[in-house]
């Protein structure tokens, strides 16, 4: 009788203890989940500073290049996989409007972000950084050589240049399509492909993606032997701030004279139907604000959208930024993309 009664009571405490437990909150954060390219950084301290001011937990989801995440993202639409996206860029900018994944939000940051990088005029889309693509190249190996290096496109098609190119596929990476765009914008349509002809012939180098050709094949970042390569115009100011040693002036630099670099800018935007539609704003909001648009520059070397954010110095000093780019609309590069890729592709690959 006694084990009975104590067996009654036992389990009369775990049903109280049940029904009471049951009813308090977990004391754990909300969270957000923030779609991205696997390029994104921003430092610990500036994703802490947002997830205590707002008691919740940013997940990241890196997805591939910026065009595979960009599909991820469209292919899940039913079903999203994250809050928010970053990453669209102006190269997929009308085919991500089109898949209408995005729901519109006019952040009251907009008042401080530059006007010209505003493209969407919904605000589905809102720009979070930009740089400019373009040839760079290594300044020691042109003194050594006694060389003078180029200073436009049409330069780097004469012999004096040959075998010293490597570029990235514009099929696979980012900046190897951004750089074909340039190249349409400096010719026009009817002349990039003569332009890429002549490339060909003086043995230019194409690798998959920016990483194998900048640190694989350029002379100044690694043991390769090609001098010239398509980067960022804001690459020499990472050289310098990288650096082992203490540097005064960049190893490398940049050419974003006559039209001959493509201005890359960057979006993030509310993937409708998330259901953290209030923290997703929350989080817009943050990265357009001061604290990460200043967190942006040195760790992914581009520059704010946000007219107010502070350059560090080693920008100011050795990044670069086109005072006349080459233009590509929108929606030419939605309508004929494609189109563009392969024809390069049969010119320089076949």
């Amino acid at each position: 009788m006694k084990k009975s009664l104590s067996v009654i009571l036992f389990s009369a405490m775990l049903i109280m203890l049940f029904v009471g437990c049951s009813d308090l909150k977990p004391d754990l954060p909300e969270s957000i989940t923030l779609m991205t390219h696997d390029s994104f950084s921003i430092s610990k301290k500036v994703v802490y500073d947002f997830e205590k001011a707002n008691n919740i937990q940013i997940s990241f989801l890196r997805a591939g290049s910026a065009g595979v995440a960009l599909n991820k993202a469209i292919l899940s639409k039913n079903n999203p996989m994250a809050d928010v996206f970053f990453g669209v860029d102006n190269t997929f900018f009308t085919r991500a409007l089109k898949a209408d994944i995005f729901e519109p939000y006019n952040s009251p940051l907009l008042s401080d972000i530059h006007e010209w990088l505003r493209l969407d005029p919904e605000n589905r889309l809102l720009p979070v950084d930009y740089g400019d693509i373009c040839l760079n190249y290594d300044k020691k190996w042109f003194e050594d050589k006694k060389i003078k290096p180029p200073a436009s496109l049409s330069d780097i098609t004469k012999t004096e240049y040959k075998s010293l190119v490597v570029v990235e596929n514009p099929a696979t990476s980012s900046p190897g399509l951004a750089f074909l765009l340039a190249t349409i914008g400096h010719f026009g349509e009817n002349g990039y492909l003569k332009f890429w002809e002549k490339l060909r012939s003086n043995d230019v180098l194409v690798t998959h993606g920016w990483k194998d050709a900048y640190w694989g094949h350029f002379s100044a970042a690694s043991k390769g032997n090609r001098p010239i390569v398509v980067s960022y115009a804001s690459s020499p100011a990472a050289e310098v701030h990288f650096a082992e040693k203490k540097m005064e002036y960049a190893p490398t630099a940049s050419v974003t004279e006559d039209k001959s670099a493509f201005r890359h800018i960057e979006f993030v935007g509310i993937l409708r139907g998330t259901k953290n539609m209030k923290l997703a704003q929350k989080l817009i909001d943050y990265m357009l604000d001061k604290k990460f648009q200043e967190d942006i520059p040195l760790q992914m070397f581009v520059f704010p959208a946000n007219r107010n954010a502070q350059l560090p110095e080693v920008l100011k000093k050795h990044a670069s930024i086109a005072k006349h780019t080459a233009i590509v609309s929108t929606d030419a590069v939605s309508a004929n993309r494609e189109k563009w890729i392969q024809a390069w592709t049969r010119v320089v690959l076949k």
